[in-house]
């Protein structure tokens, strides 16, 4: 007979089983439908005669430098597209609503350590073939079509084209449509799969900002991969890369770069199984500052055999814009699904993503009260909703923790009676909750589901593009640390120094269980917390601060609440099943002792048993 936990394992290795069945067939399906598309844009192309064999080589006759470079502006209410003839693409974009962390005049800019133009043709991670390249600026419409033409050393004659999208979509402002037409004039064949298109470069927008938030990600069916720019350098588990690539057998969705509020994302009209290849440089961004890691990045073209004289056209969308969570959102229904995971939320999306839309409808309804507060309000008032929502597991979990704090007594003469047999002591332990009737796992139930709050609180903010430049009370910028001066260029941070006050204060009213050294710890962890979270974003700081004097008023109410009275119940006698398994253990345990000590055979005589009679000499 097979006991609940043997069923429980079946249990799962039969859903694991029918979940990667089911999605086998979903991937073969993927599949079959990626190869039919690709027999099909090669049979478009009709037979050359000649071999299949590519000869374009990006070091070959390179080409003279430009002499003067050209630059064509396409521009709407809230980006100016700066496109250049070097190369034929996107040189940056400027957005007219963000400005450099510290200044009010200085416009964000994407791509501004760039090596070469978003949209521009390059090699598999190597170089770019058309840096030192100028197209012809040919067929532009001022202000919404920039073209540009070129043939290339390799052969190919390349025309692109970008246009700005017509308003009335999410996210159109940020979008710009890329026509890439292509021409092989060689003799022979060419690959199209050893170019790639260029997706530019993200660094960090402040010397401050967290170096993993800095990268390159491609999306797949069933997921978004990111590499952040530390796995360039190496480290204890990995060694130093130059150059890092997808190498994925399923086909990409989209692809780009990103940094902690801004990202490049290249998606192509029809998804194909290809590569993404990134890597990295050290730029500065401010005067004096140490040298940080920006990413570039590139998208692999279909891997084509284009024949002699024959031409073909790729579609793709270029977004150049912000990470706003509910724009991304609302961009799923208008340009394809997919968007909304250029956040990058992580395990806690499925907390991150409501907590965004709360924040966002919290801020829209007090804009109308306090537009100059209403951010940092809108974090305040968020907080208080999901601390009223788990206030009765809060309650609960005082509840049992004030109850088995009337237990220490009982515990401590426990631990004195069976001081040299620690399974013991768990068994009697777990007898005396049981006789009261008392979940250990009550008191520790709200901070377990606190652990995925908290972090997707903190990825949310951490993302939260919304609360830049944004003021409350002292914090000039919530995105920041509320850094009100510098003494010894040491930063001093008001918000961090409160959450840590708020957190001791809240612990010393939280009823004690545990021996004194755990009660130590605990004591400690508001400074640690302190140190760790000193320099984050000021909104951070205040989501914990509000969240601690919540707690405060909350324990002070339950503290005025009646003392639980501790009761036997009755039927307490009876061992539960984690006693008899303890039990049970413990005398595993034991047999195991006896048999390591020599594993002697005991010949200590049984005065029950009666002795035979001696006989002989």
């Amino acid at each position: 007979m097979y006991d609940r936990k043997t069923w429980v394992i079946l249990a799962l290795c039969g859903g694991l089983l029918a979940a990667n069945l089911y999605y086998s067939s979903k991937n073969a399906a993927a599949q079959a439908q990626l190869r039919a598309r690709e027999e099909a844009l090669q049979k478009s192309l009709p037979p050359a005669g000649q071999p299949t064999t590519s000869t374009a080589e990006l070091t070959v006759e390179p080409p003279p430098p430009p002499t003067e470079e050209e630059t064509i502006v396409l521009e709407n209410e809230d980006v100016i597209f700066t496109l250049t003839n070097i190369g034929g693409g996107i040189k940056f974009a400027e957005f007219k609503k963000q400005f450099q962390v510290g200044s009010k005049t200085e416009l964000v800019r994407v791509n501004r350590h760039g090596i070469g133009p978003i949209g521009g043709l390059a090699g598999a991670g190597e170089i770019l073939e058309n840096v030192p390249y100028a197209y012809k600026a040919d067929e532009s419409i001022a202000g919404k079509k920039a073209v540009f033409i070129a043939k290339l050393p390799s052969g190919l004659i390349a025309k692109k084209s970008f246009t700005l999208q017509e308003p009335g979509k999410a996210g159109s402002s940020y979008m710009l449509g890329l026509e890439l037409k292509l021409e092989n004039t060689a003799a022979i064949a060419t690959n199209l799969g050893q170019w790639s298109l260029f997706m530019g470069e993200a660094s960090p927008t402040y010397q401050a900002e967290v170096g993993q938030q800095t990268g390159f990600f491609w999306s797949e069916n069933g997921g978004i991969d990111f590499k952040d720019g530390s796995g360039f350098t190496g480290g204890m588990f990995s060694s130093a890369k130059s150059l890092m690539k997808s190498d994925s057998a399923k086909p990409v969705k989209f692809a780009g770069v990103t940094n902690q509020f801004f990202a490049t994302v290249i998606r192509p009209a029809e998804p194909a199984v290809t590569n993404v290849w990134a890597k990295s440089t050290q730029v500065s961004i401010a005067a004096g500052a140490s040298a940080v890691t920006a990413v570039h990045a590139g998208l692999q073209l279909p891997s084509v055999s284009l024949n002699p004289g024959q031409p073909l056209t790729l579609d793709y969308l270029v977004f150049i814009g912000p990470k706003h969570n509910p724009m991304l959102q609302k961009m799923d229904s208008a340009w394809g699904n997919g968007w909304g995971e250029v956040m990058q939320y992580g395990w806690f999306w499925w907390v991150s993503g409501p907590l965004n839309w709360l924040l966002n409808t919290f801020h829209s309804l007090l804009d109308q009260v306090a537009k100059n507060w209403s951010w940092g309000l809108a974090i305040i008032f968020l907080t208080i909703t999901v601390r009223i929502i788990i206030w009765p597991l809060h309650a609960k979990s005082t509840h049992t923790m004030k109850r088995m704090a009337k237990l220490q007594p009982e515990m401590a003469k426990i631990k004195e009676k069976y001081a040299d047999d620690p399974n013991k002591i768990n068994t009697e332990t777990m007898g005396l909750y049981r006789k009261f009737g008392i979940n250990p796992l009550g008191g520790c139930l709200p901070m377990f589901i606190q652990i995925p709050i908290f972090f997707g609180f903190y990825r949310m903010l951490q993302y939260a593009v919304e609360l830049r430049g944004q003021g409350f009370l002292w914090v000039e910028d919530l995105s920041q640390p509320d850094t009100l001066m510098h003494i010894a260029e040491i930063p001093i941070n008001i918000l961090p120094v409160v959450m840590a006050i708020s957190s001791f204060l809240q612990i010393k009213m939280t009823p004690k269980t545990g021996d004194a050294m755990q009660q130590k710890i605990i004591m400690f962890m508001p400074f640690m917390f302190f140190f760790f979270c000193y320099n984050f974003a000021s909104a951070l700081a205040l989501y914990w601060t509000t969240q601690n004097i919540f707690s405060i008023g909350q324990t002070w109410l339950m503290n005025k609440a009646p003392e639980p009275e501790l009761k036997a119940r009755t039927g307490s006698d009876k061992q539960s099943w984690v006693q008899r398994m303890a039990a049970r253990q413990a005398e595993i345990q034991k047999a195991q002792k006896a048999k390591s000590q020599g594993g002697m055979r005991d010949v200590t005589p049984d005065s029950k048993k009666k002795r035979p009679p001696r006989t002989g000499g």
